[in-house]
């Protein structure tokens, strides 16, 4: 990818929208082929997925579509009714960054976002915590 202009945001240099949903369609792929870390996921990935992408763009600097679908992000909250363990937090950033990789994203943006979303990832681990597992659906948490 070409250098960023000085007023770029981190999506704007992911791409776009076009650019996440190429990162989260090859993230999914990734999780597909590896067991330890696909059972941790639904039988559905395609809800999971398009929350991603939502999530993302608005994370990466874009208009937050994710929060006014669904209130405040949560993330931790949201993650509850899956048991995710310290493996499964480094295969997702493992995943994660090779997908931004392959999808050509620039190495300074990779190491800017995960300079985040590895504090972000383990923040998510709940696998010996008594936290409520019911899902929460598409329920808007404010």
């Amino acid at each position: 990818m070409s250098e960023p202009a000085p007023t770029s945001t981190l999506l704007d240099r992911f791409g776009g929208r076009e650019g996440v949903s190429r990162v989260v369609e090859d993230f999914y792929r990734r999780v597909e082929s590896d067991p330890p870390i696909r059972n941790v996921y639904p039988a559905d990935l395609e809800p999971g997925k398009e929350k991603l992408k939502l999530f993302l763009e608005q994370w990466l600097g874009g208009e937050p579509v994710y929060s006014n679908a669904y209130g405040h992000p949560r993330l931790r909250r949201r993650h509850f009714p899956f048991v995710i363990d310290e493996q499964a937090a480094e295969l997702w950033l493992k995943h994660m960054r090779a997908a931004m990789t392959d999808c050509g994203v620039r190495e300074d943006d990779i190491d800017t976002v995960f300079q985040r979303l590895d504090t972000l990832a383990r923040h998510m681990v709940n696998a010996n915590e008594d936290v409520p597992r019911e899902p929460l659906g598409d329920a808007r948490l404010e």
